[in-house]
């Protein structure tokens, strides 16, 4: 069985310039992170895109659902920032694509060394494997579905609706 894996960008694959302060995208650090998780599943890696989740457009979500509704894989798991997960989740949804497709993403970049990023990804990846087709959120080391999921900004976790 193979899993697809789409990049989107987010907070997961964010750096740090430690001469301005900013947050910045260089590349996914998807590889990295299943070398460092000793990941032995047969996994392909795409980068759609690398955005903050809040600059995410319209255009960049129908570009999502074009690109899983046009891949065999009946697996997808799909990195993306935690602010509008769920709307990109909702869109996929209503595609209504006979596949298992989880959204995950992290608080903290994964560059930082504190990221929950690894553990996202890993249960995210366990999730995408065992789960029946729709669309799910993965975070927390939980699965929810994607219209009963919300992220609480006052603790920094997704919660069920």
């Amino acid at each position: 069985m193979s899993i697809r894996i789409l990049v989107t960008g987010g907070t997961f694959d964010k750096e740090y310039n430690e001469l301005n302060g900013t947050l910045f995208f260089k590349d996914t650090h998807l590889p990295e992170m299943l070398r460092l998780g000793r990941c032995k599943l047969e996994v392909q890696i795409r980068t759609l895109m690398l955005v903050d989740s809040l600059d995410m457009t319209g255009e960049d979500r129908k570009l999502i659902v074009d690109h899983c509704a046009k891949m065999k894989d009946e697996r997808i798991l799909i990195t993306h920032g935690t602010d509008t997960m769920d709307q990109t989740a909702r869109t996929l949804a209503e595609a209504n694509l006979p596949k298992t497709i989880v959204l995950t993403g992290a608080m903290i970049p994964y560059k930082f060394g504190s990221s929950d990023g690894l553990f996202n990804l890993g249960s995210a990846l366990a999730f995408v494997q065992t789960l029946p087709h729709g669309v799910y959120v993965a975070m927390n080391g939980r699965y929810f579905l994607w219209d009963s999921v919300r992220k609480n900004r006052s603790t920094g976790e997704f919660e069920e609706i």
